[in-house]
């Protein structure tokens, strides 16, 4: 399989770091596509793509920082068109859910010319654990700009063992996976699991949307940045996910990971345990 060269794009992301780890197992060649990479991988840089593309034969394409975002579908178009003439001859995106601009980046992978599988996700689990949530959880309360809406959260190594058998095996060329978890939760109840699971104290407590964007304001976040958020929680969390899909059963055949399976095993990890100040000594 050393032959072989797999191109896997946001390599130190949530899925990409995986979809890595996995792929070193199977002993496969893979190389780094980031801006630490050898060679560097910069979306924003397109010099740099062409290094990059360098004899792979296979590419996992995430982008950052979501493919809902202004020129996404020009860079996939580009960067797509290059990957075919440079040798690739399997393209799998990671795509998101509900999301119109994403679908139109996968109709450009489609049209590539290449072997090509897409796999829709939407909210991760692990945005609990390694993003922006994990601030709210370890404080004891997540405050975010949403209901009671139910989101089939969906487990990141789940996508990236799907990836890898899109990326290694035949058979997935001109699949459409919809991945997502085995049940439908609100944030509410994920959050309540997550107490459970940590033994903590955590709540989930809704705020409205002007204030949630006046807190983001207040932490000098990019008005690009915000904007994404404001449209992923009220484009995308308006009930038009809140569904199961069968994309993880198909692609592996086993059922997805469940939500409260994910949480105990983080749990475990300790990353949901606030660090203890050490107390100066009294005397």
């Amino acid at each position: 399989m050393k032959a072989d060269t797999i191109l896997v794009l946001g390599s130190t992301g949530k899925t990409g770091r995986r979809v890595v780890e996995r792929l070193k197992k199977q002993d496969a060649n893979v190389r780094h596509g980031s801006r630490s990479g050898k060679p560097p991988f910069d979306w924003a840089d397109r010099a740099s793509w062409t290094p990059a593309l360098k004899g792979a034969h296979a590419v996992y394409i995430t982008y950052f920082p979501d493919l809902a975002v202004e020129g996404a579908a020009d860079d996939i178009q580009a960067f797509t068109h290059l990957a075919a003439q440079s040798g690739v001859r399997r393209l799998v995106l990671l795509s998101g859910r509900g999301e119109a601009q994403a679908q139109r980046c996968e109709n450009i992978v489609r049209e590539a010319g290449v072997e090509w599988t897409l796999l829709r996700a939407s909210w991760f689990a692990q945005n609990f654990s390694e993003a922006h949530f994990l601030e709210g959880v370890l404080a004891g309360e997540l405050a975010l700009p949403v209901g009671g809406i139910g989101e089939p959260f969906v487990d990141a190594d789940d996508i990236a063992d799907v990836a890898v058998a899109a990326l290694t095996e035949d058979g997935h060329a001109g699949q459409l996976y919809e991945l997502t978890g085995p049940r439908l939760l609100s944030f509410t109840e994920a959050v309540a699991e997550i107490a459970q699971a940590s033994g903590r104290p955590v709540r989930f407590t809704r705020v409205a949307m002007p204030e949630y964007v006046a807190a983001l304001e207040a932490a000098q976040l990019p008005p690009d940045a915000i904007d994404l958020i404001r449209y992923l929680f009220t484009e995308v969390l308006d009930r038009r996910n809140a569904s199961v899909q069968d994309g993880v059963l198909r692609a592996l055949g086993r059922p997805p990971r469940d939500f409260g399976d994910y949480a105990r095993t983080t749990a475990a990890t300790g990353v949901w345990t606030p660090a203890v100040e050490e107390s100066a000594p009294s005397f």
